[in-house]
């Protein structure tokens, strides 16, 4: 196999992945104990090797390119094996270190993986976690993260999906919007309600609600008196504050039924879930901190 890279093409590289990771010539510069106009010559070659436009620069600050963004990611996973593979070898990983990018929704976040993962630095503190909160849809490739918690699998074959639970649905609202509009009785009384509705990032559309029915799983619109995007968690607060009837997953609003603060509605009806799942990409050799993060959340 004949040699694809010099001594200087891969420094070339590990600047590049530097500088894209600190945002800045001179922060990579520091860092590497070079001079910032050496970073900035040896990715100008790495430029002309590849005929490509890595970064944009301006007299304040360098961002990357499209093309940039999925060499960086390409190349950061690729030093990142490089990195392990030798401690790997000369015995050093002994335990997982490293950055940990992940993606996950607010409800699963605040109530299930956030707990999780401070119990995961406790036993692996060598790993540095950095969570990114939101139900915004994450682009693997484009955007760096090693994992993501998301309600569906992916269609994507180049993605695993492991489950991590169903969680079932409840219907809440408070004692307080009750006693203003009464309790519904059925299914059908719900069109007279305020429903408390949320928006699916993904779509653009409101998430129908779920009951079962004579056996069978139904769906229902609902009425959109109030509508939340971004933010799911939204609208158990609406409802504690008696802004309607939401429905939402059982394990956010665990205390609040449990104080009174808001009541289960229709419960003849309930019995739906949702599934969570713990995504990641596809690679022959994953990384230790995320083999070491899926079997510890897994298990």
């Amino acid at each position: 196999m004949r040699r694809h890279f010099d001594d200087m093409q891969l420094g070339s590289i590990e600047l590049f992945v530097l500088a894209a990771e600190q945002g800045s010539f001179t922060a990579a510069a520091a860092l590497a104990g070079v001079t910032p106009a050496a970073v900035s010559r040896s990715i100008s070659r790495l430029e002309e090797r590849l005929g490509v436009r890595l970064f944009v620069r301006t007299t304040r600050q360098i961002r990357l390119t499209d093309g940039g963004k999925v060499y960086f990611e390409q190349c950061r996973q690729a030093l990142s094996q490089l990195v392990e593979a030798e401690r790997e070898v000369t015995g050093q990983q002994a335990a997982p270190s490293g950055k940990l990018r992940i993606s996950v929704p607010t409800p699963y976040a605040h109530y299930r993986l956030l707990e999780r993962v401070a119990a995961f630095r406790v036993q692996f503190p060598e790993v540095q976690v950095e969570i990114h909160v939101s139900n915004r849809n994450i682009d693997f490739a484009e955007e760096g993260y090693d994992l993501a918690v998301r309600g569906r699998a992916p269609q994507d074959s180049t993605l695993i999906a492991r489950k991590l639970e169903d969680a079932a649905l409840v219907l809440v609202a408070s004692p307080s919007y009750l006693k203003r509009r009464g309790m519904p009785r059925s299914l059908e009384e719900l069109a007279d309600h305020e429903c408390i509705q949320f928006v699916l990032p993904s779509t653009g559309r409101l998430i129908p609600w779920q009951f079962m029915r004579d056996g069978a799983q139904i769906e229902l619109a609902g009425s959109d008196a109030i509508v939340c995007a971004e933010d799911f968690l939204g609208m158990g607060t609406l409802a504690v504050h008696g802004g309607g009837i939401a429905q939402t997953y059982r394990f956010a609003v665990e205390r609040e039924l449990a104080s009174g603060v808001l009541v289960e509605l229709l419960p003849q009806h309930g019995g739906c879930s949702r599934p969570f799942y713990l995504i990641y990409p596809h690679a022959r050799h994953l990384s230790l901190r995320v083999r070491s993060f899926v079997e510890f959340v897994l298990r």
